[in-house]
């Protein structure tokens, strides 16, 4: 049974009660463009299309609705507060965990619990697997090739930065946006980064950027243990890989640990699933994104690469409400890295912090060393000097913080 959430002072929970704030068009305008982008996906029977058409009803106009007695999970999600919601408006609860049960709730709409044909079926797959497939996962794997031939540290930087803004990709973020998932300039080398609107000149791309302090934390030939808690599928998960894979080649870490969700999980976050798809694409790609895929399934098969799935990973707590074995886990890593927007979220705290607010004093509560890497896609922001979040409001307003055209290396290493 997972451990009672831990209180989080300081600044106001986000909810989505507030029309014209992001996490109101979230609720209002992407979970019903998923459920009717789910819909259209797969040739449901009567049945589970009734079952959408009621969760699109419900989750716009009705309130929080309990889970069946027999749902596997419900011991979970009533330690997680659901008993305390239910009965209210998707609108009054915090927004972090009104989004995680929306999730749940579609699975189940879906049949993804019932015994029957649609059992284990990820409503999200079709999209994921275009992402693999598509003309800008070819051209970002090509360019490995050019970037094996330079240096190893500038080979490291370059993936980490691949990795960081990857998580562009987030098909969920494309929804509620209406872009083709690469706003923003590239101001990074490696795969992942992308072209689209021009960013004014004297805005810095990264808001915060301890990359320094990662890599003094993993240097070559040490014994490390690294974590990567990954977000999305498709085309941010490899160049995650592509990292890890690195790292391990290089001999900055001796071994590397990836906690993937349990179950499907937002509308593109990364399963079991589609890291064996993603190592598919590697695997089929020629040149040097075939050999990462190589190390990473050698990797997989002598141990030193693990795969984890807790069902914490599922849920809708931030991390101040680790269970005990997670809390246990993460403090044997040399530094436990957390992909994405969510998982920053859930790592500061879904609050409307000042942007000022130190991100080591907000982080105080993880149990290791631990890093953010992440593109600005909600409200939530910490760490910023007073200088920087002066000259984002004057060039941008508050758009900077849900554009995605921003991103941040955030560090904490005690």
């Amino acid at each position: 049974m997972p451990d009672s959430p831990a209180p989080t002072p300081g600044a106001p929970v986000l909810v989505g009660g507030e029309p014209g704030t992001f996490p109101h068009s979230v609720l209002a305008e992407r979970h019903p463009a998923i459920i009717r982008q789910v819909r259209d996906a797969f040739p449901y029977g009567p049945a589970i299309r009734g079952a959408l058409d009621a969760l699109l009803e419900n989750c716009t106009g009705g309130v929080i609705e309990p889970l069946p007695a027999d749902a596997p999970d419900r011991d979970h999600w009533h330690a997680w507060g659901l008993e305390e919601h239910t009965g209210r408006s998707w609108y009054e609860v915090p927004w972090l965990w009104a989004e995680s049960y929306f999730y749940r709730r579609l699975l189940e709409a879906t049949g993804y619990f019932t015994p029957g044909p649609w059992q284990g079926i990820d409503p999200f797959r079709p999209s994921k697997l275009a992402e693999l497939d598509s003309a800008e996962t070819e051209e970002e794997l090509a360019a490995l090739d050019d970037l094996t031939t330079r240096p190893p540290d500038e080979q490291a930087q370059a993936l980490l930065h691949g990795s960081l803004w990857g998580n562009r990709a987030d098909l969920g973020f494309r929804l509620s946006t209406g872009t083709s998932g690469s706003t923003g300039t590239a101001e990074s080398a490696g795969p992942g980064t992308g072209t689209g609107t021009p960013r004014t000149p004297d805005i810095p791309a990264l808001v915060a950027d301890d990359s320094a302090a990662l890599w003094a934390l993993l240097p070559p030939g040490g014994t490390s243990t690294l974590c990567l808690v990954a977000d999305n599928a498709g085309r941010e998960l490899i160049p995650d890989l592509l990292l890890l894979a690195h790292l391990l080649d290089a001999g900055r870490v001796a071994r590397a640990v990836l906690h993937l969700k349990p179950q499907p999980y937002y509308v593109s976050d990364a399963t079991t699933a589609d890291l064996l798809d993603a190592l598919r694409r590697l695997a089929s790609a020629p040149g040097a994104a075939r050999a990462y895929g190589r190390r990473l399934w050698d990797a997989l098969n002598d141990g030193t690469l693990t795969v984890r799935a807790h069902p914490f990973s599922a849920g809708p707590l931030p991390y101040a409400a680790l269970p005990g074995d997670l809390r246990a886990e993460f403090a044997g890593y040399t530094l436990t890295v957390l992909k994405g927007d969510l998982n920053y979220r859930r790592l500061v705290g879904d609050r409307l912090w000042p942007p000022t607010t130190s991100f080591a004093d907000v982080t105080a509560h993880f149990p290791g060393p631990v890093a953010a890497l992440r593109t600005l896609k909600s409200d939530v922001i910490t760490g910023l000097d007073a200088r920087t979040e002066a000259a984002l409001v004057a060039a941008e307003g508050q758009r900077w913080r849900t554009s995605g055209t921003h991103a941040l290396i955030q560090v904490r290493e005690k």
